[in-house]
Order: structure tokens, then sequence, then C-alpha cells
């Protein structure tokens, strides 16, 4: 009887140095290499929003962490034009996943885009750590809150600003610019409730395809209905195209623009003598504080532009997926994806982000103004902020939640 029990304990301790081998192995990064990918748009209508921007701020966020972290994996970049289209994109990333050993894919500009990506994300258990897409579907009907995070902003905050703002100045009735496809419609329902809620009224909406060559069939309708307001539920190059064009028509003159989806590098490209007075909302303001400066200036110098909120967005989102990645140990989807539910976000982009139960990133946004050209004092000098809207109030209450993954 001692035999035995002293042979199975000689048995127990031989077999304890394996198992553990085969634990550590299991929690290890695997292959020692965490792999990223952007895609985005680099060609096409949106390139401006991130494109290059992106890849530079992911970039950037790797070697911040690097030089902090000092981590023991290797990470690796890779990135992708998806051309604004959503087979493209999908078969790009099914493609970075299943022969390529990415671990995250991050930007997706492009709500058709990035509605097909979350599905292959998904599928292969990955990470997508959403900063371009805009459509709230992505926490809703289509969440995916194990695999999916909505990072930067999305069309319920984009609207709520601007639609409350400017209805309640009394320009409250409306007219919708609207890009033709998941984005634009999300924009413009989105906005159309927030005008409705403030007692203002809809009176109609024309969709256009997305990077129109010709916007003065739609601006004559815009011009015909007599709104007050005209709310351009686009972006990118259809929105300078939209603006350039209301002004070329005169419209600017009795009805007021509202670019839904505008940023600092739509704005740089039109100049403060057009854009002067436009309201609308932002997640990222580069002269918002010393820190936003101090990171938008680094970036500036590898990119020659200031950032909006998507290189930003980026730029958080790759940080605090590596981060929890080095807190883990490892790149298991599960795993990372809880510390990084647990842990808060304070970066250049975000103070105290938190990401929620259905995939929402919840940050703070603000409504801003276009500054008149005396006003401006230097290059890319060109907001007032007239309100910082809490991350609670800006994005979709988890009470009006569609997402079927997340018990209210």
């Amino acid at each position: 009887m001692m035999k035995r029990k002293l042979l199975a304990l000689a048995i127990s301790t031989l077999l304890l140095p394996a198992a553990g081998s085969v634990l550590a192995q299991a929690g290890k990064v695997s292959g020692d290499v965490v792999k990223i990918g952007v895609l985005t748009d680099m060609s096409g209508v949106y390139s401006d929003l991130g494109g290059k921007g992106s890849v530079v701020a992911a970039e950037m966020a790797i070697e911040d962490f690097k030089a902090q972290f000092k981590p023991k994996f290797k990470i690796e970049l890779v990135s992708a034009d998806h051309q604004n289209k959503a087979d493209v994109g999908s078969n790009k990333v099914r493609e970075w996943y299943d022969t390529q050993g990415v671990d995250m894919v991050t930007d997706v500009l492009n709500s058709a885009v990035a509605l097909a990506v979350a599905k292959v994300t998904t599928e292969k258990n990955k990470i997508m750590m959403n900063a371009g897409a805009a459509s709230t579907r992505l926490t809703n009907e289509d969440c995916a809150p194990n695999n999916v995070i909505h990072y930067v902003y999305d069309t319920y905050a984009l609207a709520n600003g601007p639609g409350r703002a400017v209805t309640k100045q009394g320009k409250d009735s409306w007219f919708f610019l609207t890009a033709d496809y998941a984005f634009g419609h999300s924009l413009e329902k989105d906005t159309a409730n927030a005008v409705t809620a403030n007692g203002g009224k809809v009176l109609g909406a024309v969709k256009h395809p997305l990077n129109a060559s010709d916007f003065s069939s739609f601006l004559l309708q815009a011009q015909a209905s007599k709104a007050k307001v005209v709310g351009l539920a686009n972006a990118g190059g259809d929105t300078i195209n939209s603006i350039k064009a209301a002004n070329e028509f005169g419209l600017t003159k009795n009805q007021t623009v509202v670019g839904l989806l505008t940023t600092i590098v739509d704005i740089h490209a039109l100049g403060l003598q057009t854009t002067q007075g436009m309201m609308f909302t932002e997640g990222f303001y580069w002269n918002l504080n010393n820190e936003t400066r101090e990171w938008s200036r680094r970036f500036f110098s590898k990119h020659k532009k200031m950032p909006n909120m998507l290189p930003a967005g980026a730029y958080s989102a790759v940080m605090h997926y590596l981060k929890a990645v080095q807190a883990t140990g490892t790149d298991d989807t599960a795993t990372v994806m809880k510390k990084m539910r647990e842990t808060p976000i304070n970066d250049p982009f975000a103070k105290n982000g938190k990401i929620r139960e259905d995939g929402r990133m919840l940050h703070d946004m603000y409504l801003v103004e276009v500054k008149k050209p005396a006003e401006s004092k230097e290059p890319w000098d060109y907001y007032h902020i007239k309100q910082v809207i809490p991350g609670d109030q800006a994005f979709q209450p988890m009470s009006l939640s569609r997402c079927a993954a997340v018990k209210k």
C-alpha cells in the first residue's frame, strides 16, 4: 500500500511540470506575434477621413506601446484598401484571419463594409474595433458584443448634438441629402428622431449615390422644400462637394446647411470663409488641451494633416487592445475582450472611456461651431467647443437597445 502511494506521488510530481507547461502555452500569445489589420478607404471618397491617417495612427500606437511596456511578443501591422465594397473588405479580412494570423482589425471605415466584416470576425472568433463606420446597427440589430467594439462614434451620437441644438435655435424644419446606403439611412433616421423629439419637423429627403459626381438635382429639391435646415447625411468627399455646391447654388443665403458627419479635414479643405458658423458633433479636437495638442502635433509631423476623430480613435483602439494583451499575457479573444471591458480608457482620445455590454465604447463627444476667419489664431484652429456631451448622454441609452445579445 505504501509503495503504491509513493509511486502515485512520484508520477504526479513528474506530470506537474508538463501540466504547467500546457497551461502556460494555452495562455501565451499565439506564435509570440500580435498582428493588427487596418482596413480602410485608401483611395476613395472617405480616404481623407481615415485612410493613410489611420495607418499612421496605428503605427504611432504600436511605437508608443513598445516604448512604454517593452513587450516580449512581436507586433505586426498590415493594412488594405476595401474600396468601399463590402465583398472586397470581408474577403480581405477572411484572408487575414485564415492565412496571415491577424488577431484584431480596426478602422473599417464604411458601414456596409463594417457590417460584412463583423460577420466574418464573429465567425472566426477574432476582434473588430470599429473606428470608422457609423451605423448603429453594429450595436443594435447586428450587434456581436463578444467580438465587435463600436469605438469612436455612431449615427446616434452624430445626430444628437446638432439635431437638438439647431432645432432649439428655431431652425425647426429639415430636409435631408442622404448617402444611399446603411450609414446614410441610419444618420438620417437618427437625426430626424432628434429633430422631432425637440419640436421640429422633417419636410422630406432625397437619396444620392456614394461618391456622387453632381449634386445639382438633389440641391434643387432641397431648395424647393423651403426647409430652414438642409441636413447632409453623408461624409467625406460627398459632404465637401455638397457644401461647395450649396454655396454655388446660393442655397446658403436662405437655408442653413448642417454637415452631420463633418470633421476638421473637411473644414480645412473648404476653408473658414465657406464653413464659418457650421455646427456639428465631433469626437476629438486636436486643440482641446495640452495632451491632445502634443499627440496631434506628433501625428502632423508624420502625416502633414491634423487628425480628426478617426485616426485619434484608431490610435486609442490599438493601444487599448495591446494593453489588454500585455495585461493578460494572451491574444485569446474572450480573455482580451473581457480585459478591455473591465479597463477604463485614458489617452489623448478618451478620458474614463468604457466599453458597454453591447460593444459601444462610451466617451465624451463635442458639439462644435466653426470659427469665423478672424477668430482663428493659427492653421487648423477652427472650432469653438459649444458643449461637451458626456458619453452616457451622447450615445443611445441601453433602454433603447435592439441588441438581442444583451439582456435589458
